[in-house]
This record gives C-alpha cells, sequence and structure tokens, in this order.
C-alpha cells in the first residue's frame, strides 16, 4: 500500500545559493501584495452557477481593483479555470 501525499518525506533541492539584486526584482516572500495584484494571475475554479463576469466583478470588489478579466471558456461543466 502506498503512503498519502502528506505521510511522504520531502527534501528541497537546491542547485545554487543565490542572492536576488534588488535592481531586478525581490524575494517572492518579501514582495508588497499591491505587486501580485498588479502583475499577478489568480487561477480560480469557477464553481457552477455564476457567470464569469459576475466572478470577476467579485473579484475586483474583494481585491479592490479598476481592471480584472477573464480569458477563454470559463463554464464549470467544461472543467476550466478561472483567470
Amino acid at each position: 500500500m502506498r503512503p498519502v501525499p502528506w505521510e511522504v518525506k520531502r527534501e528541497l533541492l537546491i542547485k545554487a545559493e543565490e542572492e536576488t539584486n534588488p535592481d531586478y526584482g525581490c524575494i517572492p516572500e518579501k514582495r508588497p501584495i499591491r505587486d501580485y495584484i498588479k502583475y499577478g494571475v489568480i487561477n480560480l475554479d469557477k464553481p457552477a452557477g455564476p457567470s464569469s463576469h459576475e466572478v470577476v466583478a467579485w473579484v475586483k470588489r474583494i481585491l479592490n481593483l479598476q481592471r480584472a478579466g477573464h480569458s477563454g471558456t470559463l463554464e464549470a461543466s467544461a472543467g476550466e479555470i478561472q483567470l
């Protein structure tokens, strides 16, 4: 019997230890949330029921954004992911 995923011992492989040059970005853990919102993508599994337009409106309201959108066919029955 195979172990369940959360019981598998995992190790982090580090190929090289490097510092991030602040002129070219920042460490992800220290990146401001505003940068994630401005330049990021939200993968959202849209439930059946609300339209894609409604879900985008909710995201805009929750994150206090002026612009947001989606792409592709986003019907839950098609198994698509909201972007």
